[in-house]
């Protein structure tokens, strides 16, 4: 089983950091997406370097349960591991565009905006999960963060207490109907004629690694590729201890020990290793 100490065991090795465009999508920006989330999946995979597509997809259907669909999380699940959210920024500091989806502590089979086939791809209720973002320009990643939703976003009833908020005072306008569903709510027959509908969405977003954990490191403005990640110290030390023997003997790797304001209450601190890695692009 793949897991993030491996990921950056397997991008630490890679010697080109141009990520290629996905030619089928018309969209630029989801295109550009679309080329970085491949580069996830094959850091995970260990198939950076892999051209055959067959020997590909064998290796990604060894490793994960699950390859998402565009609009429901998450993008990735490794099988029996953790799931992976996948972000791309076009700017080095810019918020990460979370659309529909409030940020997640966990991910949970049970959310509803897991679908069907995700919650039943394999035996599982929660997983942790991991953000990947990366920063890209034209064909290039700049830099890539990789850390736990449990040491960035709040647990779920901090962000549903607002959604059911919202929702329950849309219902409580007079001479309105509402129905349910999977965004904040939707009011129907709005107009005398009762043709007209108004759907109700959140746009979440949430602020970009590099300003929530610029008290921990501050990143570089110069010509060179940067890996960062944070991962609570517990997390880290259940990894294969062959795999964090790899990762703590590797020259090229920086492993430290960080303390993290916890989500829920900053006054407490979550013991965590920083792991960076740079190379020139």
């Amino acid at each position: 089983m793949t897991n993030i100490l491996e990921a950056i065991i397997n991008i630490s090795k890679c010697d080109n950091f141009n990520i290629k465009e996905i030619s089928e999508s018309k969209n630029r920006a989801n295109s550009m997406g679309e080329a970085l989330e491949k580069f996830i999946k094959d850091s995970f995979a260990g198939t950076i370097d892999v051209e055959d597509e067959n020997e590909r997809n064998l290796k990604y259907s060894s490793e994960f349960s699950w390859l998402g669909s565009q609009n429901n999380p998450p993008d990735i699940m490794i099988k029996g591991g953790d799931a992976i959210e996948v972000k791309k920024t076009q700017s080095a500091n810019s918020s990460l565009a979370l659309n529909s989806s409030y940020p997640k502590h966990k991910l949970e089979s049970s959310n509803p905006m897991v679908t069907k086939d995700c919650s039943e791809c394999e035996d599982w209720t929660e997983k942790d999960l991991i953000y990947a973002v990366g920063h890209t320009t034209d064909n290039e990643l700049k830099s890539l963060w990789l850390y736990y939703g449990e040491i960035y976003a709040a647990k779920d009833e901090i962000y549903t207490r607002i959604k059911n908020t919202i929702s329950t005072g849309i219902r409580e306008i007079p001479n309105v109907v509402f129905s349910e569903t999977k965004e904040l709510g939707r009011v129907n027959r709005v107009d005398p004629l009762g043709i007209t509908n108004l759907r109700i969405r959140g746009m979440w977003q949430i602020e970009n690694p590099r300003k929530v954990f610029d008290y921990i490191f501050e990143s570089s403005n110069s010509n060179i590729f940067e890996l960062v990640s944070i991962i609570p110290s517990y997390k880290y030390y259940s990894f294969c201890k062959e795999t964090i023997e790899i990762i703590e003997a590797d020259e090229a790797i920086s492993i430290s020990e960080v303390k993290v304001k916890n989500p829920n209450n900053p006054a407490k601190l979550i013991d965590c290793k920083l792991i960076t890695f740079t190379k020139k692009r």
